[in-house]
């Protein structure tokens, strides 16, 4: 038995490197790797493996540490910022894809309660395979990828009430009252050990365990925590799952939860790997090849139907239809949690064998295609968009559903010049307009996040709603009498577009533009970009300057190399770390061998506090010399011998290594 283990999950993880290897060179997500590696090594494949009780079990800990994970990250305030797009813009997309579907499955034959089944299996998208897209592109805090995130997160936390939904659905032998009564009584009886938890139990556990400084027994603990949890939920009738995300709920709000996500991440992707392999040795390859254009058919037609559900349920929040289109399409695929609720309906009865292995063998497909129809989304939105916008009404699809409310109510004065237009009102645009506020320049801010608009407009923010890359919404930002551009937001497509109808506009205007990464610098300056700061760029500058204030290097000097840097490029930057000798000043190193400088600061009562410098004899007495004192803000260079120190004066030392630490003793506090 114990080899039998041993043997399938070396035999999974073996396939699974060799065919994730080549996955990754046609950057197809991981998952689909897992799948294929299932229907491989699979009793339908080359039948090396026939699943049984050791697959399944690592399945189902893979779903237990999947939602557990969830719970532990799920921030409640970070929830309650995007709690318009999280608990409409989700319920909607779940309600209206369920009843499209419903409608759909009704008229193809399906008894109603397997076509509300379906719907919610279709309802439900792939968070994995999605964020993995967005943040290759460095998208995920454009306005697609925030909202996408906000409908995914509420879908994941949607999974629980599905599971419990899903035997009421099916049917069943006790009285509903009595199904009802006991659905009540559990429900409390959860809800109630687990607030004895989260306030006594698992402090308490933590705090003992913390103080062993044990990393094993933390990382115990979390698991022992997470299955007694699952164990629990499981035992008086509800889903193991539901038992691990009401245990990472208890831990999430605790001081423990980064040290509990840290430990137990690496074991949720091991077992959620084994959970995708699981469902891959399930699909019958036999039937995906016989029945493909018809599977290659409700593929396509699935992905139409989300794709619809997901613009029209982004378009009513408010968003442009460009940011509605592109998060449509980005929840078009069917999800890994569809999975876990597929294979409790098949126990249910819900789905037959044969509806079974159609919905796998459908969602396989619209989880592989999801990268490529993401990264060639933007193409057709555009397309779509110039095509709608020749007239009045495609224009207020284009700009958004609450355009025009929003322009009544703009704190914005009429025929602005020679003024500030930011585009983007996250942490760079903030930081900008208030600014601009403190040093009295005339600017606007142009956001496309109708909830941010609503906000900042009743504090009386000089804020405009509109999508910036439009020519119609600069206009209305008075782009040909301004002065300076400034494009703040995180989605280069956009920032590329920007630039470009901003120099058709106005060709005189000075546009600032935020970038990720260098590559992107050469296509903006192109367009006619005047400034470009790639994060990166200045995040190195800013440590290249840390670096040379810790060598002591003068301040005047530290400007004319970072001016130097700035003008040169990135690829200075990376000679001047290197090559220290020509180009950073002096070096301690490698000027004065053997020689160190420490900052120490005198204590209170201690023995050099209140005596003279001429008194203490530094450099008879301890071998180092005082360079300078730093009193509060006040510097004073080369201080001379009738100098008093007083307590909190830093003092800078010259010496050797050894001298230094010696000394240190006698800048400490007297013990009372």
């Amino acid at each position: 038995m114990e080899f039998s283990v041993l043997a399938h999950v070396d035999v999974i993880l073996g396939f699974a490197i060799f065919i994730l290897t080549i996955f990754s060179k046609f950057e197809v997500p991981p998952v689909m790797g897992f799948l294929v590696t299932g229907m491989l090594i699979g009793p339908y494949g080359l039948g090396i493996l026939n699943g049984g009780q050791n697959v399944d079990l690592n399945s189902e800990l893979g779903v237990v540490f999947l939602l557990f994970t969830i719970g532990v990250d799920l921030s409640l305030k970070e929830l309650w910022k995007m709690k318009t797009a999280v608990m409409v813009g989700g319920s909607l997309q779940i309600l209206l894809t369920t009843a499209i579907v419903l409608i759909v499955c009704s008229y193809l034959g399906f008894s109603p309660a397997t076509s509300t089944f379906l719907g919610f299996l279709i309802s439900l998208s792939s968070t994995a395979i999605v964020l993995k897209v967005f943040q290759d592109r460095n998208e995920v805090y454009t306005p697609q990828g925030k909202t996408s995130l906000a409908i995914l997160i509420f879908q994941d936390l949607a999974i629980v009430p599905l599971i419990l939904i899903t035997p009421i659905l099916a049917g069943s032998s006790v009285s509903f009252d009595g199904a009802l009564q006991s659905m009540f009584f559990k429900g409390s009886l959860v809800i109630l050990v687990f607030i004895l938890s989260a306030k006594f139990l698992v402090p308490w556990i933590f705090y003992h365990v913390g103080r062993t400084g044990s990393k094993q027994l933390f990382l115990v603990s979390v698991v022992f925590i997470c299955l007694s949890a699952a164990v629990f939920t499981s035992s008086i009738g509800l889903s193991l799952a539901l038992g691990a995300f009401l245990a990472g709920i208890v831990i999430s709000g605790s001081q423990y939860s980064q040290q509990a996500m840290g430990n137990i991440l690496p074991l949720k992707d091991m077992f959620m790997s084994f959970f995708f392999v699981s469902i891959g040795m399930l699909l019958n390859i036999s039937y995906l090849l016989d029945h493909l254009p018809l599977l290659i058919l409700a593929a396509v037609a699935l992905i139409l139907i989300k794709a619809v559900a997901g613009v029209a349920i982004t378009f009513l929040l408010g968003y442009p239809l460009r940011t509605t289109i592109l998060t449509g399409l980005a929840l078009s695929q069917v999800g890994e949690f569809s999975f876990v609720l597929s294979r409790l309906g098949l126990e249910y009865s819900l789905l037959t064998e044969e509806t079974y292995q159609a919905f796998l063998a459908v969602s396989i497909v619209t989880m592989g295609v999801t990268p490529f129809l993401i990264n060639a989304s933007y193409k057709p939105a555009d397309f779509l968009i110039k095509k709608v916008s020749g007239t009045d009404f495609g224009m207020k699809l284009v700009k958004g559903l609450y355009s025009e409310s929003f322009e009544e109510k703009e704190n914005v004065e009429p025929d602005m010049k020679d003024h500030l237009i930011v585009v983007g009102f996250g942490f760079s645009g903030k930081t900008i307009s208030n600014a601009a506020k403190t040093a009295d320049i005339p600017y606007i801010i142009v956001e496309s996040n109708p909830e941010i608009v609503k906000q900042e407009t009743m504090k009386g923010e000089r804020i405009q709603y509109g999508d910036a890359v439009f020519g119609a919404v600069l206009e209305h930002a008075g782009i040909k009498n301004a002065r300076v551009l400034v494009i703040g937001i995180s989605d280069a497509a956009a920032t590329r577009k920007i630039v470009e109808k901003a120099k058709e506009l106005n060709p005189n205007i000075c546009i600032i533009a935020k970038v990720h990464d260098l590559q992107e610098m050469k296509r903006l300056n192109t367009l006619g970009a005047d400034e470009i700061i790639p994060e990166e760029y200045e995040t190195s500058v800013e440590i290249f300057v840390r670096l040379l204030e810790k060598y002591l290097v003068p301040r005047e000097d530290i400007e004319k190399m970072v001016d130097d840097v700035r003008a040169n490029g990135y690829r200075r930057l990376r000679k001047l770390v290197v090559d220290t000798g020509v180009d950073s000043g002096f070096s301690i190193k490698d000027g004065l061998p053997g020689i160190d400088i420490q900052v120490l600061k005198v204590g209170r009562g201690s023995d050099f506090d209140g005596k003279t410098l001429a008194d203490l004899e530094f450099r008879k007495k301890h071998g180092v010399t005082v360079l300078s004192v730093r009193r509060r803000s006040n510097m004073i260079s080369t201080p001379a011998g009738d100098f008093l120190l007083q307590e909190n004066d830093a003092c800078i030392l010259l010496g050797k290594p050894e001298e230094l630490y010696n000394v240190r003793k006698f800048f400490k506090s007297a013990r009372g």
